[in-house]
């Protein structure tokens, strides 16, 4: 019973199921993890929502900022849609309450202690270890799947509070959170979140005493023990450093990249070619 994990998907359904053939899946047996993304941008995020939703205990979705976003605009703010958003077919569609229902009560973290892998969307700050990462995903978890998730919706966006700190009460903590599980790309050496560096990283650059970096390259993260599988960051590409226990797997399917999957049991990696989908402009 082997278990894949997938880049960002991003509504790319037809190369979804190129990719689920190059692995030969069969899904009676496979475990499909999704590093989140899954919908907005491209052309057939109705088709890639269902999919998942269809394969309820053998797939695992953690949530990423495209799916806030989704329901962010099913809920709390229809005005925040963008020009370039392609969800409105899963907001028309028949079975819209049922799909965004399941969407709310997946998870912003899993960790498979028998796999040994650690799965989020964006990342961790430097702060927390795995047992705190999971204590504030339940924060933010619970909050989203209880009868007042429209106001979370209202409150969740912006940029600060920038620093953890175990005292962040309200709407500053689970702002902090999200920003960590859907957003992080850098933090400053003093491990602050830079929420608005999205560009690529040098990885075998010497970073300076005061230089913004990844936030999987500060050496003083209190997650350095783990394997974590992220997605969000296609201008990194597929980055897979087993030493360090890091595998980005957002190769930006998107914007004409490949989409990946990785099976977990012996780190094979697999991938295919996709259509170019929309022109390179900003990555999110």
């Amino acid at each position: 019973m082997p278990t894949y994990a997938i880049g960002d998907v991003q509504g790319c359904y037809d190369d979804l199921r190129r990719l689920l053939d190059a692995i030969r899946y069969d899904p009676s047996t496979d475990i499909l993890w999704s590093a989140g993304d899954i919908v907005n941008r491209g052309q057939q995020s109705l088709e890639v929502l269902r999919f998942f939703y269809d394969l309820k205990h053998q797939a695992v979705v953690v949530l990423g900022n495209h799916e806030l976003h989704l329901l962010t605009v099913a809920y709390a703010f229809p005005e925040r849609m963008r020009p370039g958003d392609t969800l409105t077919p899963i907001l028309n569609a028949p079975d819209r309450e049922e799909l965004l229902t399941w969407l709310r009560h997946c998870p912003f973290l899993h960790h498979d202690h028998y796999l040994g892998f650690t799965l989020v969307h964006a990342g961790f700050p430097p702060q927390w270890d795995l047992l705190q990462a999971c204590r504030c995903a339940s924060e933010l978890e619970d909050e989203l799947r209880g009868q007042d998730y429209p106001l979370l919706l209202r409150h969740i966006y912006g940029d600060s509070p920038r620093e953890w700190r175990e005292d962040l009460t309200g709407w500053d903590r689970l702002r902090f959170i999200s920003n960590c599980f859907t957003r992080i790309r850098y933090c400053t050496p003093n491990g602050e979140l830079s929420m608005k560096n999205k560009g690529k990283p040098r990885l075998d650059h010497i970073y300076a005493a005061n230089e913004e970096r990844p936030w999987f390259m500060l050496p003083q993260r209190a997650s350095q023990k783990l394997q974590i599988i992220f997605g969000h960051w296609s201008t990194l590409g597929f980055y897979a450093d087993a030493k360090n226990g890091i595998y980005g797997m957002d190769s930006g399917c998107l914007w004409g990249g490949e989409l990946t999957a990785m099976r977990l049991e012996d780190k094979q990696v697999f991938q295919v070619k996709c259509q170019r989908k929309r022109a390179p402009h900003k990555h999110s």
